[in-house]
């Protein structure tokens, strides 16, 4: 039996938590599913309830990339992978390109940085 989940406005702490815990098990879902348009749409909302409701500013997702890396010994070519190439690693590391949606996926699958701390970018 399928279960049908509801998109919605998050308007509280335990909707919050269930939508990070929604998000968490999307992570893995297939490229170009009706699963990743969830993740997509769960996420924007999960960002938005957090930007009005913690005034605590979130990590910046450049800073959790590059301790990561440093952290793993990592280059950017290393990580090149992650991004779709080398370019586009420089272009996020410098400012000039925000993460999509493919890029924090494999980031967060392949090396293990969380997924709230790239999303704020």
């Amino acid at each position: 039996m399928e279960t049908k989940i509801q998109i919605k406005p998050i308007t509280n702490e335990q909707e919050f938590a269930e939508a990070n815990e929604l998000i968490e098990l999307l992570l893995e879902c297939p490229e170009g599913s009706e699963e990743e348009k969830i993740l997509e749409a769960v996420t924007i909302l999960a960002s938005e309830y957090e930007k009005k409701n913690y005034s605590l500013p979130k990590p910046n997702p450049i800073e959790a990339i590059r301790y990561r890396m440093a952290e793993l010994q990592l280059s950017q070519k290393d990580v090149a992978k992650y991004f779709g190439g080398e370019n586009r690693v420089s272009e996020v590391l410098n400012g000039k390109r925000q993460l999509s949606l493919k890029m924090i996926k494999n980031l967060h699958q392949n090396l293990g940085i969380s997924a709230n701390s790239l999303i704020s970018m």
